[in-house]
């Protein structure tokens, strides 16, 4: 599978310079990809303020996201602040080409800055199944908590989009790592660039590391579009001598 991640700023809630931003990235994209990657709350950059810019699932962002996921023949994700039946949350949304669209709510809201008290968390896990590969999307906080990531599902991919400081950014680098490692998958972070409205700053780091742990894509720091291939060959391989999964622990979530 190839893949393209879309590491930038954010224009600080403001959906239609965000779009715009992001279509001439994805338009200058020359070869064809099967996945274009974008960040956590790509339309607004990490809000409190909902009320301010949240769309629907039938709003102006979506619309987008489904003609361009069809004119590049490609699946894209990342996630907006969506609101629905009087109720806000950040929702990671995953377009097919088709315009068929899944869609995670994060679980793990950042407390630290009101999420919780802003946002209603979700409590269904999501598993994307795409051109053969089964996909599991994230969204930034979530990778503090490696239960609700664990890989009972068997898939291929995790993959966290992310609003993540760079005041913290030492432990983005380490848990997707771990993340990988334990999961025995590709782990791929998405995460933004510059200053945000409440004066934090985002460095990037966006990467993609493989089923033990090695980079594909180190951390970058530049606004830029990077570029991997993922062979699951490879992956079912490595699990099959290595069969650690095997021995993982059994245990329920409950769905609050």
């Amino acid at each position: 599978m190839k893949i393209a991640l879309i590491q930038t700023q954010l224009y600080w809630e403001n959906p239609t310079k965000n779009r715009n931003h992001f279509e001439e990235k994805i338009n200058a994209i020359t070869e064809q990809v099967d996945l274009i990657v974008l960040p956590e709350m790509f339309t607004t950059g990490f809000t409190m303020r909902p009320n301010h810019v949240a769309e629907t699932m039938q709003g102006e962002t979506i619309t987008w996201l489904k003609v361009l996921a069809k004119a590049k023949n490609s699946a894209i994700t990342g996630s907006l602040a969506i609101t629905e039946k009087d109720s806000f949350y950040n929702r990671l949304v995953f377009v097919f080409p088709s315009g068929e669209i899944k869609f995670y709510d994060k679980r793990h809201l950042f407390s630290l800055a009101g999420e919780d008290k802003t946002y209603t968390s979700g409590n269904q896990k999501l598993i994307v199944e795409y051109l053969g590969w089964k996909i599991c999307p994230l969204i930034c906080y979530d990778l503090r908590f490696p239960v609700f990531a664990r890989n009972v599902e068997d898939y291929d991919i995790l993959i966290y989009v992310a609003n993540w400081p760079k005041i913290r950014i030492n432990a983005w680098d380490i848990l997707l790592q771990a993340r990988s490692v334990e999961n025995m998958c590709y782990t791929i972070g998405v995460n933004r660039t510059g200053f945000d409205n409440t004066n934090y700053e985002h460095n990037g780091h966006s990467q993609a590391v493989d089923f033990m742990g090695n980079y594909i894509v180190e951390p970058q720091e530049t606004e830029d579009v990077f570029m991997l291939d993922l062979n699951k060959e490879k992956l079912l391989t490595a699990r099959k001598k290595l069969n650690f999964l095997s021995d993982k622990d059994t245990f329920e979530i409950k769905k609050e």
